[in-house]
């Protein structure tokens, strides 16, 4: 996949992400919207039943406070007999709103008379039917809206549109609201000389409810965001690191045809010296040509063997074969191993064992081949004459091994990414530093089965201080 073909991918998946994740915010809008048209809906048809049950109560209070007012004024009211016989109607027979106004309006003289004569007794305290009743008229709302599965909390109030004030509140904690937000319902049952009281109904979480209708999809529609951008965000990761394998291992491939290829040029050009018949041999000159091929024949087996060990490590089947071992003892071999190229270069190894229990329990090939790693690198990367420190120390429970050196260092981008297999911090315009970056992959690998932890600290131009952390029991 090219550069472009890259690029055209991310934006077309990124777009695809953001459309669907748009229709699922454009359904969760509707879906809401809904949801709140069909609770207004069983709102007020749960208060269109409250209504009536409240002035089915009024009307019976009503109808006992003029039947006694009548009884105690009978002998002054010419047309007790027709009042008489709409006020005993009875009024258990209603059983909807219907019947509440034919029987309001069922005598014309009746209730003008009525009125008339009860206007005072009626009017001394407006307000005191539903003082009186507020516990019974909150009931009677909670059961209303638990009928229509409307199980929230909600304020209410009555509101007197004669004086423009409330008559009565649930709880006083709203009034504004009541006021300016809530649910109006007009309360039928009136008077002839002022307009009809209104009840209001407003729910403090309102929102809050409707939205808890919807967990279900709202939790689906979370899990399904989370997961596009999740798959997302591992695409557009798997595709950028694919793409830098690729990269490393077309240097891992240029790199190892070029280190195998010095070596295999250079036992060809002695083979065929050796072959030569115009040459002189001589004993020192013989033994020289074979001290090449040996020379680079082991160096050959060391790149194949360090090749097939990163291999083992992938496949998990490298197994170690641990025993009770020295650390200053592997150090000091690794250092006699290094001391030739050390000498090329005019390098010196400086060692400070200051732990005082060097025993763990590891494998002696594999963490001498740690130790020859990072020494191999400090003098690989250094452009002067390497100066090496290697430091043990120790506690109850672990051993560090600190291996610092004044080579070209590491930048921090780097520094995360240097234990990844494969890789190999730039140099620049500097290419003199040979390697197939397996070699602190492999660090890392055998430190982690000896259950321990190995960084890094560095600074370019300041040489770099590689810590291996091991664990004594």
């Amino acid at each position: 996949m090219n550069k472009w073909t890259s690029y055209i991918f991310i934006v077309l998946v990124t777009l695809a992400t953001i459309g669907l994740m748009m229709i699922q915010v454009y359904w969760i809008r509707d879906a809401v919207k809904l949801k709140q048209s069909i609770f207004v809906k069983d709102v007020k048809k749960a208060i269109s039943k409250v209504i009536f049950d409240i002035d089915r109560i009024r009307l019976e209070e009503r109808i006992k406070k003029q039947r006694k007012f009548f009884e105690e004024h009978q002998s002054s009211l010419k047309e007790y007999d027709s009042l008489n016989q709409v006020m005993y109607y009875n009024y258990k027979n209603i059983t909807n709103q219907t019947d509440i106004d034919e029987y309001v309006q069922s005598s014309n003289l009746a209730n003008k008379l009525l009125n008339e004569l009860t206007f005072n007794y009626n009017q001394r305290d407006p307000g005191n039917f539903y003082y009186n009743n507020k516990s019974l008229i909150n009931t009677i709302i909670k059961e209303a809206l638990k009928e229509k599965d409307i199980n929230t909390s909600f304020e209410f109030g009555i509101l007197s549109q004669a004086t423009n004030s409330m008559i009565l509140q649930k709880t006083g904690k709203y009034p504004d609201e009541l006021l300016n937000e809530s649910f109006i319902f007009d309360l039928t049952l009136g008077s002839l000389f002022a307009p009809p009281n209104r009840l209001l109904v407003y729910f403090p979480n309102e929102k809050k409810f409707i939205i808890s209708q919807l967990w279900i999809m709202l939790a689906v529609s979370v899990i399904l965001f989370f997961i596009i951008i999740i798959s997302f965000s591992f695409s557009i990761y798997t595709i950028y690191r694919q793409k830098r394998l690729s990269i490393m291992k077309n240097d891992f491939i240029n790199n190892m045809t070029h280190e195998f290829k010095t070596p295999i040029s250079t036992i060809a050009l002695a083979c065929e010296a050796l072959k030569d018949k115009d040459i002189q041999k001589t004993e020192s000159l013989y033994d020289n040509y074979v001290g090449v091929i040996s020379e680079e024949n082991v160096r050959l087996a060391l790149m194949s063997e360090q090749i097939l060990q990163t291999a083992v490590i992938d496949k998990g089947q490298l197994k170690l074969k641990k025993s009770q071992i020295n650390i200053h003892d592997i150090i000091n071999v690794a250092i006699s191993s290094k001391k030739m190229a050390l000498d090329n270069k005019g390098g010196k190894i400086e060692v400070e064992f200051n732990a005082k229990n060097s025993e763990i329990s590891g494998d002696n090939i594999h963490l001498t081949n740690v130790i020859l790693n990072l020494l191999d690198n400090a003098i690989k990367y250094c452009l002067e004459v390497p100066n090496i420190v290697v430091s043990t120390l120790s506690n109850k429970k672990n051993l560090l091994i600190v291996v610092k050196d004044n080579g070209i260092g590491i930048s921090k981008s780097n520094r995360k990414k240097i234990f990844e297999k494969l890789y190999r911090v730039p140099t620049g315009n500097i290419h003199n530093f040979k390697g197939f970056g397996l070699g602190l992959s492999y660090v890392k690998a055998i430190v982690d089965q000896h259950n321990g932890e190995v960084s890094v600290d560095s600074e370019p131009g300041q040489g770099s201080s590689f810590t291996i952390q091991l664990p004594i029991k």
